[in-house]
């Protein structure tokens, strides 16, 4: 591939963080006057067994209930029981690890664009406060959103190995759907219902150098998943992913095979808000480099969602409009500076 005008000016954090002393001044965090805490309390977040879920057992149901004061509180928990070893896992999380090691220009071959924004890359052309942080985002379903000339041709195991992933991820976000109606005390298939078919499914690999001053800058700044359900593999040696409850930020902890899963704005929506999607960011560290897998699951933009039926009453009454292609919900609610779980509270008859 030709080197692009954006690929000529893109400058990597990896790369800038090699002889740094100090973040540039895009990349200092400043809608806060206090320092970043990166080292706040640890969130204790539940490690929900997905077998002791499907049993027949009494175990079922005290896991159950575990799993909704879980997402009630926090809006995740820790996923373990879910099919995949860790053997696998850790060829899934060795293949981001390894592409973040290829130099520059091979790593350029994957260059994200204009026209194409899957790819590699990072925020510096959207942003006015940058992020300490570099990504490859691939979309990986449904098959004709797939822009395969952006996946890395290195390492070799690459495509076959990320495509396994999203098919196992696929089935499992499919049990989560399922087990999360039940929590609410709706029929197992309700929100899978909703969620439809040809799921959109994006990997995104994030990449967090070692930084300076971890107390100036962000590896991702707080923000909401527009997912439905999002899948997070975490670094087993550097945590960083913080989450804000009771106004609070949090330090969530890596649990050795767990997929962290996270509730995105769309299942808040068919919960009626019973299910709260959380506000979280990412520290950096100033001695080690941290890596991550995330899986973001979202319906097909062609399905509406909406609050299920079942929980609209008097007492609750619906708190969120009837929306599709909530991506566009989410451009649109941060040209208005709103949050966009707020957009889709706009206009609701019930309300």
């Amino acid at each position: 591939m030709s080197e692009t005008l954006e690929s000529a000016v893109f400058k990597p954090v990896q790369e800038l963080a090699v002889d740094c002393n100090t973040p540039p001044e895009r990349y200092i965090y400043t809608c806060s006057n206090e320092a970043i805490d990166v080292n706040p309390p640890v969130l204790d977040i539940p490690v929900i067994d997905l077998n002791s879920l499907q049993s027949s057992s009494p175990s079922a149901d005290r896991e159950l209930e575990k799993l909704r004061v879980s997402v009630t509180s926090c809006g995740c928990f820790q996923l373990i029981g879910h099919g995949m070893t860790s053997s696998f896992l850790d060829q899934v999380y060795s293949i981001g690890r390894d592409f973040f090691a290829l130099p520059l220009q091979e790593k350029l071959k994957c260059f994200k664009t204009a026209e194409n924004p899957q790819g590699y890359g990072n925020d510096s052309e959207h942003s006015e406060v940058l992020e300490w942080t570099d990504r490859l985002y691939l979309v990986t379903s449904p098959e004709d959103q797939i822009k395969f000339q952006a996946w890395p041709q290195s390492p070799a195991i690459f495509r076959e190995l990320l495509q396994e992933y999203t098919e196992k991820i696929k089935l499992l976000n499919e049990v989560v759907l399922k087990v999360l109606s039940r929590s609410l005390n709706l029929k197992a298939s309700c929100l899978l219902d909703q969620y439809g078919e040809n799921a959109y499914m994006i990997a995104r690999f994030n990449y967090y150098p070692a930084c300076p001053r971890p107390d100036l800058t962000l590896g991702v700044k707080p923000h909401a998943d527009a997912t439905a359900i999002t899948f997070l593999l975490q670094d087993k040696q550097v945590e960083g992913l913080q989450v804000l409850k009771d106004d609070q930020w949090f330090s969530v902890p890596t649990v050795p095979d767990a997929l962290l899963v996270n509730i995105g704005d769309q299942v808040e929506i068919m919960s009626n808000g019973i299910y709260k999607s959380p506000v979280h960011r990412v520290v950096t560290n100033s001695e080690r480099e941290r890596m991550t897998v995330a899986m973001f699951c979202s319906p097909n933009s062609t399905r509406y969602i909406e609050p299920a039926e079942e929980l609209i009453s008097k007492t609750r009454p619906r708190l969120y409009k009837k929306v599709k292609n909530y991506f566009d919900v989410c451009f649109e609610s941060y040209q208005q500076g709103k949050l966009p779980i707020e957009v889709a509270k706009e206009g609701c008859d019930e309300h």
